[in-house]
C-alpha cells in the first residue's frame, strides 16, 4: 500500500560537523551566504560568453523556508549548482552553514542536500541499494546509516527491494527526497520538487516540508506554481537576468503591490463603459462585468460604487480581489523588459 507522509516524523538534521574535526563555524551566521557571486560560461563555437550571474548577493536565515523564483534563464540553477559543489563559480564568495565552500568544499557539501526536478534514479536498483549508495559516496559508514529510518519515515519500507522502475511517480520523488536526507544536512534545496506531481501527493509533501522545517532544517525551494510559494515561503527572492530583483518576507512583497481590484457585475449588458465611469478607467471584460484598479487605503471603493450608482447601472454582484504573488512576480518582470512567466527551470 502507498503510504502517505501525513503522518510521518521527519527526521532532525545533524551538526554537519561532526565528521570534520576542527571545522570553526560561526553559529550565528544564515543557513546559505553569498556575496557578488559571479557565473560566466565561456563562449564556444562562436558565440559570446554568457553571465549567468551578476554580483549576486543573498543571506537565507537559518529555520526558514526560502522562496526562489524567477524566469527562464534566471540563474537560479547555476545559483544551486554552484552552492552544491556542480558548478565553479567565477567570483565572489558563498557559504552554506558558515562554511567557506572554496576552503572547505566537501563540509560544505556535507551542509546541504539537493532535491532536483529531475528524477536521477537507476531503474534497476532497489530503493534500499539507492539509499545505501548515497550514503557511501557521502563517506558515512554503514554503522551510522540510516536506511531503513528513512525507507520507513518516507513511507518506502515495503518497497525497500523493489527496483526504482516498478515505483509509482510519487514514490520515485519520496526516493529523490530520501537520497537527499541521506547524510542528515541542516539545510535542504528542493528544486521544482512537485513538477509533475498530481495535487494530493504535492500536499503531503508541503506537509512533510513543514514538518521538516519545524525539526529546524532551512529549506530552499524554487518552484513555478506560485501559490505554492506564497503558502509557505517566509521569505522570497526573485531572479531576473542573473539578478536579485527583489527580496523581502513574503508579507512585505504582497504589500508592496498597489493596485487592488474591484470587479461589479451589472444586471444588463453594455456596449461600452459609461462616461461616467471613465475617470476610474475600468476595464470592460464582458458585456455585465466591469474591473476597476486602485491604491489600496483610502475611500476609492465608495467613490467607484457612488459612481456606479450615478451612471443607473443596476448592481447585482461585487467582489474584491487582492494582490497575489503572480501580480508582484509579473509587475518585476515587467520593470526588468523580461515579461516571460515563470514557468520551467532555467
Amino acid at each position: 500500500m502507498d503510504t502517505t507522509l501525513n503522518n510521518i516524523a521527519p527526521l532532525a538534521p545533524r551538526n554537519p560537523n561532526g565528521r570534520h574535526a576542527g571545522l570553526a563555524v560561526d553559529e550565528s551566521s544564515a543557513a546559505i551566504e553569498v556575496e557578488g557571486l559571479e557565473k560566466v560560461y565561456p563562449g564556444t563555437s562562436g558565440r559570446t560568453a554568457k553571465r549567468a550571474l551578476k554580483e549576486v548577493s543573498l543571506a537565507i536565515p537559518r529555520g526558514s523556508i526560502f522562496g526562489l523564483l524567477g524566469p527562464n534563464g534566471a540563474g537560479k540553477s547555476t545559483l544551486i549548482n554552484i552552492l552544491a559543489g556542480l558548478v565553479r563559480k567565477s567570483g565572489g564568495k558563498a557559504r552554506v552553514w558558515g562554511i567557506d565552500i572554496d576552503e572547505h568544499p566537501r563540509a560544505a557539501r556535507a551542509a546541504i542536500g539537493v532535491v532536483p526536478q529531475e528524477l536521477t534514479l537507476d531503474p534497476y536498483f532497489p530503493a534500499r541499494a539507492a539509499l545505501e549508495l548515497q550514503a557511501g559516496l557521502f563517506g558515512i559508514p554503514k554503522a551510522a546509516r540510516r536506511t531503513d529510518e528513512l525507507l520507513e519515515v518516507l513511507g518506502l519500507a515495503d518497497k525497500a527491494t523493489a527496483p526504482a522502475r516498478s515505483l509509482s511517480g510519487g514514490m520515485r520523488r519520496r526516493l529523490m527526497v530520501g537520497k537527499a536526507l541521506v547524510h542528515s544536512p541542516p539545510v535542504l534545496v528542493l528544486d521544482e520538487p512537485t513538477a509533475g506531481v498530481d495535487v494530493a501527493l504535492r500536499q503531503q509533501l508541503w506537509d512533510y516540508v513543514r514538518q521538516l522545517n519545524r525539526r529546524g532544517t532551512t529549506i530552499l525551494l524554487t518552484t513555478h506554481y506560485l501559490q505554492e510559494a506564497e503558502a509557505l515561503c517566509d521569505r522570497i527572492a526573485i531572479m531576473a537576468d542573473g539578478q536579485i530583483v527583489a527580496n523581502d518576507t513574503t508579507d512585505a512583497l504582497l504589500r508592496g503591490v498597489e493596485d487592488q481590484e474591484l470587479v461589479v457585475e451589472v444586471a444588463s449588458p453594455l456596449a461600452a463603459v459609461p462616461d461616467e465611469l471613465r475617470a476610474f478607467g475600468p476595464d470592460l471584460t464582458t458585456p455585465r462585468r466591469l474591473v476597476f484598479r486602485y491604491a489600496q487605503g483610502g475611500d476609492a471603493v465608495d467613490r467607484i460604487l457612488g459612481a456606479v450608482r450615478s451612471a443607473g447601472l443596476s448592481v447585482v454582484g461585487v467582489t474584491t480581489r487582492q494582490p497575489d504573488l503572480e501580480a508582484v512576480f509579473l509587475r518585476l518582470m515587467q520593470r526588468q523588459g523580461n515579461c516571460e512567466g515563470p514557468q520551467g527551470t532555467p
